[in-house]
């Protein structure tokens, strides 16, 4: 379904996608995670056809800079941050409808479900909508039609517990008939929905792995690490883990969720030379 070979972006001499090769397949949900600054939105823009850039994208065979309407039409999209649009609801969901071939009733379907009365706000401009409002309403564009591409940067941001619950199952939804690329900050949040990881970091690819349909995302993880010499880089970079450290902070303890595990790997893998011992055990139910 999304073909990327050796894609690379550079802004002012600053390399933000260094080489990405990626291959998603129809039906694969996948969590895009990593820090600010890893290239997870400059990533998602290259998709959307919005940037040049170094290398080759091909979604469903056409590449979306050269091919962007018949790309975008196939595309479910929703934004890190809302643009400014000053259009009215009501002409906006009607505009969005009619360039994605679907009935604004599915829009309107969908913004009921997450609590939005369109009807209630159809004569206000976007850019006038709470932040709350603003994600609601873009969902519903995105998820009223027949996307077979869902691509979301952090979609729940914004969004309040009940919505937030009705989203991922609004999602779920879709399981059996979309891809997903889902960039989170928060992979509990996603990890019943999906079914591989990638973690990115200075523009790279670091963590690249398959998801298997079982419970151990659902798990919590005893962890335990031994230091062949303190490094306060390292003491650093675990911090926000809540570890305790022993034997002069060579030694460190501490438990981790098991949707996390993975970006959890990706920062300590850095001090590889540094690690004498790693041990990861689930904790009993």
């Amino acid at each position: 379904m999304i073909q990327i070979s050796h894609l690379a972006k550079t802004f002012r001499r600053v390399r933000v996608l260094d080489g990405i090769d990626l291959n998603i397949g129809l039906g694969e949900r996948i969590a895009l995670i990593g820090s600010n600054g890893a290239g997870k939105t400059t990533l998602i823009r290259c998709l959307l056809g919005e940037y040049t850039h170094d290398g080759q994208i091909a979604i469903a065979g056409l590449d979306p800079r050269k091919n962007r309407t018949a790309v975008l039409g196939n595309i479910g999209f929703v934004p890190q941050l809302p643009p400014p649009l000053k259009m009215p609801v009501g002409q906006l969901i009607d505009f969005s409808a009619s360039l994605c071939g679907t009935a604004p009733q599915r829009i309107h379907a969908v913004a009921r479900r997450l609590g939005l009365d369109v009807d209630a706000i159809a004569t206000r401009q976007f850019v006038r909508l709470s932040g709350g409002m603003k994600q609601k309403l873009l969902i519903a564009i995105a998820l009223g039609r027949d996307a077979r591409v869902l691509v979301m940067d952090e979609p729940a941001a914004n969004l309040d517990p009940e919505a937030r619950k009705i989203f991922f199952d609004l999602l779920a939804e879709r399981l059996a008939d979309a891809t997903m690329l889902i960039s989170s900050h928060r992979l509990d949040e996603v990890s019943a929905l999906v079914n591989r990881v990638i973690e990115m970091d200075m523009g790279k690819i670091v963590l690249d792995d398959k998801v298997a349909d079982n419970a151990t995302l659902t798990s919590r993880l005893a962890c335990r690490i031994a230091l062949r010499r303190f490094e306060p880089a390292f003491a650093k970079a675990i911090d926000g883990w809540n570890f305790t450290s022993r034997d002069n902070d060579r030694v460190w303890q501490g438990e981790i969720a098991g949707p996390d595990r993975l970006r959890f790997l990706g920062i300590i893998s850095r001090y590889t030379a540094l690690i004498a011992d790693l041990s990861l055990t689930e904790n009993a139910g």
